[in-house]
């Protein structure tokens, strides 16, 4: 049975091209480790608001200049995240089980990790959030992480304000952020073309719900499965990985 489920997955291949030429598994991937993956049950995700703008082909970013990396470029996993700021369900996948998958997967090299933060249409303030978070970035991986840490830890703090633009503020001077820099950014609209592509990668991948998560090559994980349950797919996809290549 093929890994590869769906069409959309074929987007992914801009991303394995942008991350490393390491060499791929047979295509012919085991039916118990398929079987495991569509096995998991759907995961707690907040569902994605239907006709949402979404930038056409033409002005449309590739994936690869999209999003935040974490890892090593030569990993054999490749995992694509599409959250939105404002989801609970992303929140709590942040807090609890995302450290987890960093320290035993993406510090030990074994995978890496593509975060693209992306309006699922449901949240009044994601837009002002996720700007801010582009606009971190825009400065450098620590202003962002510094930034992204509080945006999940904090959420109540600006996802429930009329006025979100200063709490964000706050955060991102807190966080490091130039902040100079950070408001001539926002004044720009410096980062919305990365954000509207956001949106547009995530209509051609189907996301239908938030947390979802795209590793290259297997089927697509929606929501947020149990920590444990998450570990048992990476290790799975890992040690498969791993014996198809001879890493």
């Amino acid at each position: 049975m093929s890994r590869w489920v769906g069409g959309p997955l074929a987007l992914l291949v801009m991303f394995v091209t942008v991350g490393c030429e390491a060499g791929t598994p047979n295509q012919q991937g085991t039916a118990a480790t398929t079987q495991a993956l569509l096995s998991r049950p759907i995961g707690e995700l907040t569902q994605v608001r239907p006709g949402l703008e979404t930038p056409s082909g033409e002005d449309q970013l590739p994936l690869g200049q999209l999003g935040f990396d974490q890892g090593d470029q030569d990993a054999l996993v490749r995992i694509v995240e599409m959250s939105d700021y404002g989801c609970g369900y992303c929140r709590k996948f942040h807090l609890e089980t995302f450290p987890i998958l960093r320290e035993e997967f993406i510090e030990t090299g074994k995978v890496l990790w593509k975060f693209v933060p992306f309006i699922n249409g449901m949240f009044e303030n994601s837009l002002a959030a996720t700007e801010a978070a582009e606009c971190a970035l825009e400065q450098g991986a620590s202003p962002f992480e510094a930034l992204n840490e509080r945006l999940w830890t904090d959420q109540a703090s600006w996802k429930g304000s009329n006025d979100p633009e200063p709490v964000l503020r706050g955060m991102a001077q807190e966080a490091g952020v130039n902040l100079s820099e950070f408001d001539a950014c926002l004044r720009n609209d410096t980062r919305i073309d990365r954000i509207a592509s956001a949106g547009g990668t995530a209509r051609r991948l189907g996301v239908r719900g938030t947390p979802s998560f795209y590793p290259i090559g297997y089927p697509p994980i929606q929501g947020a499965l149990p920590t444990e349950a998450f570990l048992q797919v990476l290790e799975f996809m890992h040690q498969e990985i791993s014996g198809a290549t001879g890493n």
